[in-house]
């Protein structure tokens, strides 16, 4: 029997009294969610969305894992921002996570600000946003998390979880911490562990939302205000990080922005500051700063082989998990050296793995773009593992 009331479609209230659309989930509340900073959650609203039917053995269930700043709606149009979803390319009938061969799942993450309970979320200890009285969260714990929801919809395992950036992280951490409930797995643009420069291009942005006036300590809501100015800031220098040298030379070279000659002043005189500024001002409006803080802390942490003893390999020890490991020529921020040392490290647990480096100048974001040799690609792999799953077309 699961915990918490049954999850339904449509609006619903979650546990800060609010009105959202998509699927919840209250978990936790018998047994708390044990997070590796040593405190417990529960109970806990997780939000999710799914597409596709589930068959009869629950044998295609397929767990699409987000981004830094994803949500829960890859596919379609989003209902919290009017657009469409960041991977409706590859998600919906005949693409290739078919949504009449699969049942997709995807769950915001814990500690974001899209309905699954984070620092943006009341406290019922207070009465208040939780703030940064909200526990560090780490990856294992945003997987931990998945997985009672899994529980509390009767899985017991999955086809394959697949995901890009962070959503590749957990992927790993999915195979790690759950292997037997891992069929195949798709990690994306990813790496085995934070970088010394990933860290560092991480804490420029934290600072950033930090030094921000209206800040407050994490309290802003108190006050009334939000961080704006930091957290666009922020989203400027990783949004640098997710393109590539050659991408922005090509879009944007030196461009001026509606203007023939320079102003001699500190606008936005080129067309990428322009760009910029846009990414950092439209992100705002859709993101919470203090999640922000935390979920690039738990991107910190993640250290797959530290976890195993200083192994890599000892994290996927006796696995039956087909992996398809996937990196872009151009992604400077995880580049093709990160995904070789899953893949040697998968070739030294003896598991089934495929692996390829695909041509794109699109930059780490390029497993949100149109990038049609990935997705051809991602098709073999899945329907390779959909045979030997005995998964029929439009199962």
């Amino acid at each position: 029997m699961s915990e918490g009331r049954k999850a339904a479609d449509g609006v619903e209230t979650t546990t800060d009294g609010s009105a959202r659309p998509g699927k919840f989930a209250v978990l936790g509340a018998v047994t708390p969610l044990k997070l590796d900073c040593g405190a417990e959650l529960g109970p806990f609203t997780v939000a999710y969305e799914t597409y596709g039917a589930l068959n009869a053995d629950k044998s295609n269930v397929v767990l699409v894992c987000h981004a830094l700043t994803g949500d829960q709606f890859p596919a379609g149009e989003n209902p919290l921002t009017g657009r469409t979803g960041w991977w409706d390319r590859m998600i919906g009938p005949g693409k290739v996570l078919d949504t009449d061969r699969y049942f997709i799942i995807c769950q915001n993450v814990l500690g974001s600000c899209y309905g699954t309970t984070g620092p943006k979320e009341i406290n019922p200890a207070t009465g208040e946003p939780y703030g940064l009285s909200f526990p560090v969260i780490t990856i294992r714990d945003m997987v931990r998390a998945q997985a009672m929801l899994l529980d509390h919809l009767g899985i017991d395992d999955l086809f394959c979880v697949i995901g890009g950036s962070m959503g590749g992280m957990q992927v790993l951490q999915w195979c790690a911490s759950f292997p037997e409930r891992v069929f195949s797995a798709v990690p994306i643009a990813t790496t085995s562990k934070h970088s010394a420069q990933n860290i560092a291009f991480h804490e420029v942005g934290r600072q950033a939302v930090m030094a921000d006036p209206n800040w407050h300590g994490g309290a802003y809501f108190r006050h009334g205000v939000v961080p704006h100015a930091g957290l666009a800031v922020a989203r400027m220098a990783a949004h640098i990080t997710y393109m590539s040298e050659a991408g922005l030379t090509r879009r944007f070279g030196r461009n001026l922005q509606d203007r023939d000659a320079f102003t001699y002043g500190f606008g936005a005189d080129f067309q990428v500051e322009s760009y910029l500024r846009h990414q950092g001002i439209t992100f705002v409006d859709r993101f919470d700063a203090n999640s922000y803080l935390y979920i690039t802390r738990a991107m910190d942490y993640f250290d797959l082989a530290a976890d195993s003893g200083g192994a890599l390999a000892k994290a996927f020890q006796g696995t039956s998990t087909r992996f398809c490991v996937v990196s872009f020529t151009s992604d400077w921020l995880y580049p093709t050296a990160e995904s070789r040392t899953i893949v040697h490290a998968l070739n030294a647990a003896a598991a089934r793995v495929s692996f390829v480096e695909i041509e794109s100048d699109k930059g780490h974001d390029s497993f949100l773009l149109d990038v049609p040799e990935m997705f051809t690609v991602l098709g073999g792999f899945l329907d390779a593992a959909a045979r030997a799953r005995g998964l029929g077309a439009g199962s």
